[in-house]
C-alpha cells in the first residue's frame, strides 16, 4: 500500500462494492473494503458513498482522532484528477488542520446563544409566576 501511487477518479469509481470499496477522502485515496463491517455507523454509510469523493460526508460526521488514525491505515494512494472528474463536493481544510480561531468563536457563539435563550426562558418563567401569585391573591381578596 504505496501513499505514492495515482489513481484516476475512474479507477477509484470501479470499487464500489462491499468487497471492494475504495472511498476519497482530501483527494486520498482509502481501499475501506477490510473496514466495512467494523465500521460503527454500519456499512451502508460507507457503501453510499463508495467509489466517490467521500470528504464532506466524512468531515459532517466530524470524525474523532481514533477514526482518522484508522483512515490513515487504509491509504491506497493520491486521486489524480483530470479534466472532466466530479470536482470535490466541499472545501474542508484537511484533517487536523482546524485553527483556534474558528474553534474559539465557534463555541463562543454557541454559548452566547445558549445564555439569551436561557435568559429568555427564565424571565418568561418569572413572568408566568407573577401573573399567577397576582390572580391568587385577587382571589383570596374575595
Amino acid at each position: 500500500m504505496s501513499e505514492t501511487q495515482e489513481m484516476s477518479f475512474s479507477e477509484v469509481a470501479s470499487h464500489n462494492s462491499k468487497k471492494d470499496l475504495y472511498l476519497v477522502i482530501h483527494d486520498k485515496v482509502y481501499d475501506a473494503t477490510q473496514f466495512v463491517d467494523e465500521h460503527p455507523g454500519g456499512e451502508e454509510v460507507l457503501l453510499d458513498v463508495g467509489g466517490q469523493d467521500a470528504t464532506e460526508a466524512f468531515e459532517d460526521v466530524g470524525h474523532s482522532d481514533e477514526a482518522r488514525t484508522i483512515l490513515d491505515g487504509l491509504i491506497k494512494g493520491n486521486l489524480k484528477r483530470m479534466p472532466g472528474d466530479p470536482e470535490p463536493h466541499a472545501s474542508y481544510p484537511p484533517k487536523g488542520e482546524v485553527t483556534q480561531s474558528t474553534s474559539s468563536s465557534d463555541s463562543g457563539a454557541g454559548l452566547g446563544v445558549m445564555f439569551y435563550a436561557l435568559v429568555l426562558v427564565g424571565g418568561a418563567l418569572a413572568f408566568g409566576a407573577y401573573q399567577f401569585l397576582q390572580t391568587k391573591s385577587a382571589n383570596e381578596g374575595k
